[in-house]
Order: C-alpha cells, then sequence, then structure tokens
C-alpha cells in the first residue's frame, strides 16, 4: 500500500510503497477513504509523544469500509462503512469495563500506538468495542473530521463541561477544535465566546455559533475582556489550544464555581502552567481533563449531525492527496488554518 514514512522525528516524511496490514484475530482493516490532519499529528512528527516507534506512519481521524476481520470479530464484515475513536479501548480493563475506553489502561490509538491512517490501509484493533458505523448519507470527509478534534469538543462540551442552555462558555483557540466546540456548545444552548489571533478564525467561529469574538492580538487583557461580556465571568471555559497563556486565562476568565476544561494538549514545556490554585480554591472552581470519546457515545452525536443540529461539514477547510498531506503535515504551524483539512485521495 501507499503510506506517508517519516523515518526521523522532525524530517520530511516521504511517500512510500510499504507491506499491507493484517488484522488481529480481534480487529479489522479499514480501507481509508478520508484522514484529518491534526495538530496532533503534528506534535507525533516531532517527536513530543513518547509512544510513537520510528519509522511511523502518522494519521488518526479516519473513516472507510471495512477490508479484512479477524477471525474473533462478530459485528463487522468486508463492505461496513465506519469510523474509530483516535484512542481505542481493550475490553479487559478497569476503565473499559466503566465505558471508559478514552482512558483505556492498555489503549490503541491509530498513527501513535501504531501506524496510521496517511496510507490507503489501517488495522483497527478491538473492533467489536472500538468501531462506530456511518450512516449512507454521511460522506466519508464528514466522518473523518469527527475522529479527533469533533469528537473530543463533543465529549468535553457535553460529558465533561456539562454546558447547558444560556450558561457562557469562553473558548480559548479557534482551530479545529476550538471551533467545533463553539458549534457543539451553541446546539446546547449555550452562549459562545470565541478568542483567537486570527480574523479569518474569529469569522468562521462567528458563523458556526459564536456570540462574541476576542481578537487576542489586539486585546490587552483577555480575562477582563471576558468577564466584562459575560458580566462576572464565563460558566464553563475551554483551553483548546494548549500553551501556558491560554490555559491560564481560561482559568481567570470563570465566575466563581466555574468549570475549566483543557481539551488542547500541553507538550514540553508547555506541559506545566502555573494554575492559579488560589483561585481554584478560594472560588471552587473545577478543573476538568477531556480526553477523546468512547465508540459507544458517538451514537447522540450522530443523531444531531443527522437532524442538523450539527454540521462538522462547516469546519472543513480543504481535501487533500496523500501526497499533499506531507506539506500540510509538515507545515502545521506555519500555517494558520481556519478549519479541517482533510485527505480524501489516496491514488
Amino acid at each position: 500500500m501507499k503510506a506517508v514514512v517519516y523515518e526521523r522525528f522532525g524530517e520530511a516524511p516521504t511517500l512510500q510503497t510499504v507491506p499491507d496490514p493484517t488484522p488481529e484475530n480481534h480487529g479489522v482493516v479499514v480501507k481509508v477513504e478520508a484522514s484529518g490532519v491534526c495538530r496532533s499529528d503534528f506534535s507525533g512528527w516531532k517527536g513530543h509523544d513518547p509512544v510513537i516507534e520510528l519509522p511511523h506512519v502518522p494519521g488518526h481521524e479516519l473513516s472507510g469500509v471495512v477490508e479484512a476481520t479477524g477471525r474473533d470479530v462478530k459485528q463487522w464484515q468486508r463492505g461496513d462503512r465506519v469510523t474509530v475513536p483516535f484512542v481505542g479501548g481493550c475490553g479487559a480493563c478497569a476503565q473499559c469495563h466503566t465505558g471508559n475506553q478514552q482512558v483505556c489502561d492498555n489503549q490503541f490509538q491509530p498513527g501513535f500506538t501504531h501506524w496510521g491512517s496517511f496510507a490507503q490501509y489501517v488495522e483497527v484493533q478491538h473492533a467489536d468495542l472500538n468501531l462506530v458505523g456511518l450512516p449512507d448519507n454521511m460522506d466519508f470527509a464528514t466522518a473523518a473530521s469527527l475522529g479527533c478534534r469533533f469528537v473530543t469538543s463533543f465529549r468535553a462540551v457535553v460529558d465533561q463541561g456539562r454546558v447547558g442552555p444560556g450558561q457562557w462558555i469562553a473558548v480559548h483557540g479557534c482551530g479545529g477544535v476550538g471551533l467545533s466546540a463553539i458549534m457543539i456548545a451553541r446546539a446546547m444552548g449555550a452562549r459562545p465566546i470565541a478568542i483567537d489571533i486570527s480574523a479569518a478564525s474569529l469569522e468562521l467561529a462567528s458563523a458556526v455559533g459564536a456570540e462574541h469574538t476576542i481578537n487576542a492580538s489586539d486585546t490587552a487583557d483577555i480575562v477582563a475582556a471576558v468577564k466584562s461580556l459575560t458580566d462576572g465571568g464565563a460558566d464553563v471555559s475551554i483551553d483548546a489550544l494548549g500553551i501556558e497563556s491560554t490555559c491560564i486565562n481560561s482559568v481567570r476568565n470563570l465566575k466563581k464555581r466555574g468549570r475549566h476544561i483543557q481539551l488542547g494538549w500541553m507538550l514540553g514545556d508547555q506541559s506545566t502552567p502555573p494554575i492559579p490554585m488560589d483561585l481554584v480554591m478560594g472560588h471552587e472552581l473545577e478543573i476538568i481533563g477531556s480526553h477523546g470519546m468512547q465508540a459507544h457515545r458517538y451514537g447522540t452525536m450522530i443523531e444531531m449531525i443527522q437532524n442538523g443540529q450539527l454540521s462538522p461539514d462547516k469546519l472543513i477547510f480543504e481535501e487533500l492527496t496523500l501526497q499533499a498531506s506531507i506539506d500540510a503535515l509538515a507545515g502545521f504551524d506555519k500555517h494558520k488554518r481556519s478549519g479541517i483539512s482533510v485527505i480524501t485521495d489516496f491514488s
């Protein structure tokens, strides 16, 4: 099969012909029809994720068609249209037994723990637990765009953040994750505030549901601006970028008893921000992490997409060839994209 492979961290990947994967007894091989290009792929290529072994094929936001099944797979057969969470469960650990596959003790992550979906085929483990069937009328690009950013935001806003009608939610960073969170929060009846340094990203944020926008490049005090708009602070605030300044601003712009959701990965020298614990204690704030979403929770989200409450296709910025994904991956941090890039041509 054709696949994008990197041999060393930070060095340019190449398009190579590599052996086709074969399924484990409990797994399947999926013919990839679409794969998102995500900041997490970029971070992995830079060497920030310790689980990656070289050489490596990136890609964890995928959709496609089941090509082959292992002998123990009961629920799936060749030709089924599927997607998969970027974190898959093993089905045997204590976390999986409580339905929390997103924090499985032995988790499977295409594009991180195993070769990913910047390829014509990808292996998915524990398929009966982790695969998600797709409606016939959902195109593969839209389905792939769900894989990391949208589902992670859905769980953060709905399950972890418990966002309700009329509540203020501040979203720091309007890349794919932040824009998804804004759209989902609006669908839940909340009042989103979008914060970013890009005018184009803020314009898209308004289009998908932001009630107010704040351009951080020309606003001296983000916390004061949020508190002014909300008459005292946000009920829920999300750091969707994952750097020290957005994390701290997200905590500080909360009202008393507000909830901060850490959604952007904080890696390297950004991994240990100085959280203002005096505010956390004195204002009884909640600091909540959110990491992916279980396959069994996709049904509610897909139903909202089917009935028009959510439109993740509006977040797709461009469709790429497998060859073009190399430049998109390596240049991810240099080019500000207002939306999601998806590989749809694997020829």
